[in-house]
């Protein structure tokens, strides 16, 4: 059963299919209750709100409740809800009741009490921080079994817009300097310290970059529970600003591409009941691949009944590797269709023996590789932070390289001598990440080399 993640009383309900007037009428009013109580059942397209009862922060499980079962073919509107939302209150926070419901926290209420993978009772916090990412879900896909693949078609992305007032049509992202960034202990003069950067990006996409607003250095944050937290280790501190400096003399002139992705997405694995929402594996998860987004299409082998898909970590802009430890982590809104391939329908198709998380574009195949295809079953009891000590580089190629070879001889039936040829004359293999424990690397394999395709 899903989590009590807070105890209010008054429960949101979830969820019901929207046709599209009413579905229309009511986003623009941001009328949550319209979203949750209409129910009309003419349409298959659902509408999922951020909000405390339709997320769940910092973890992947099989045993929460769905949010709603959907059939194959079915779309669903999902907002996401970037963790980092707390970082500046009156810039992602304020007047938004999504990002109120979810970031609720004093010291007689926590809307969003559990936030990672780790005890309940730790000292840190509910979850202890082992996972960070705000995931809207799980959605429960009819007729989903082991061994079947989850199609999931990104239709459309939008990036959430301020609530406040003051700051109209634009919509706000964060970074960290964290310190599990690639930086960290490489500081010119060794001195170690996080930074947090603001960015304001156009709401309505009129213009198509950010640019930042201020920084600041990470000072101990103080939670409503009298935990104090000298480094950024436990997801959804506000910070109180009042204990910053805010240097507004950044990056001036500079303008930073927006392409809106989610960095994490996919499906519940099975090895554990509950399982760490940072590293990335064979389930998807926290991939960080910045391709992921309108018109791109994810694949996913399914291993839990219903697959138990969630979507979270949404980024308004990042580079591959994300070297610092974060994106421009930026709410957004995105549009999916859900397809089921079940497992004796694979055969001779590019999804036959899919046992990875496989990106495909209009023109390209994108391939996930990871240090650990499999962390929680490759590297068995306390897996969950033996992955962040045993992750390399060399072991993410080397699986990029199998899977990518295995692809290229299933899909396109090449030898195992024309598939090695190929990988080094026409397959761009790149660096998707080193900041998730369970390091990246993807494989990006042009459709333009197959003229039959």
């Amino acid at each position: 059963m899903k989590d009590s993640n807070h105890s209010s009383s008054d429960k949101v309900k979830v969820f019901t299919h929207i046709n599209k007037e009413s579905l229309q009428k009511a986003v623009k009013n941001r009328d949550i209750e319209a979203l949750i109580k209409n129910n009309f059942r003419e349409s298959q397209h659902y509408y999922i709100p951020a909000h405390a009862d339709t997320v769940h922060w910092g973890f992947f499980s099989y045993k929460q409740e769905p949010l709603i079962h959907i059939n194959s073919g079915d779309f669903a509107t999902i907002e996401t809800m970037t963790h980092h939302s707390g970082d500046d209150y009156e810039r992602m926070i304020k007047g938004d009741p999504g990002a109120e419901s979810i970031f609720h926290w004093t010291s007689e209420q926590k809307n969003v009490d559990r936030r990672g993978a780790g005890s309940t009772d730790s000292a840190n916090g509910s979850g202890g921080g082992l996972g960070a990412h705000i995931c809207t879900g799980p959605v429960y896909i009819n007729g989903a079994q082991p061994g079947d693949v989850l199609e999931v078609r990104i239709l459309d992305v939008q990036q959430r817009p301020c609530f406040n007032p003051e700051f109209a049509g634009k919509a706000f992202g964060s970074n960290a300097a964290a310190t599990w960034g690639f930086q960290y202990r490489d500081y010119i003069g060794d001195e170690q310290r996080e930074v947090v950067t603001i960015y304001e990006l156009d709401a309505f996409e009129q213009r198509n970059w950010a640019q930042a607003v201020y920084n600041f250095r990470w000072t101990p944050q103080t939670d409503p529970d009298g935990v104090v937290h000298p480094t950024i280790d436990y997801p959804g501190v506000v910070v109180d600003h009042n204990t910053i400096e805010k240097n507004f003399d950044v990056l001036k002139d500079i303008r930073i591409p927006v392409r809106p992705h989610f960095g994490t997405i996919g499906v519940a694995p099975k090895e554990e009941d509950y399982v760490s929402s940072i590293p990335p594996s064979y389930n998807g998860g926290n991939l960080d691949n910045w391709r992921i987004s309108k018109g791109g299409t994810m694949f996913f082998p399914v291993s839990v009944d219903g697959a138990l898909f969630s979507v979270g970590d949404p980024h308004a802009s990042q580079g591959d590797s994300e070297l610092s430890g974060s994106a421009i982590e930026c709410s957004l809104t995105g549009q999916f269709q859900f397809i089921l391939h079940k497992a004796a329908d694979l055969q001779d198709s590019k999804l036959e023996k899919l046992a990875y998380p496989l990106l495909e574009t209009k023109d390209e195949w994108v391939i996930h590789g990871f240090s650990f295809p499999n962390y929680l079953a490759d590297l068995g009891e306390g897996a969950q932070m033996e992955v962040f000590r045993k992750a390399t580089m060399d072991l993410a190629m080397r699986d990029a390289y199998r899977k990518t070879r295995e692809f290229l001889m299933t899909t396109r039936n090449l030898s195992e001598d024309e598939a090695i040829s190929l990988m080094s004359i026409g397959v761009d293999f790149g660096i998707t990440q080193v900041v998730d424990g369970n390091w990246g690397i993807h494989a990006v394999i042009s459709k333009s080399m197959f003229p039959d395709h």
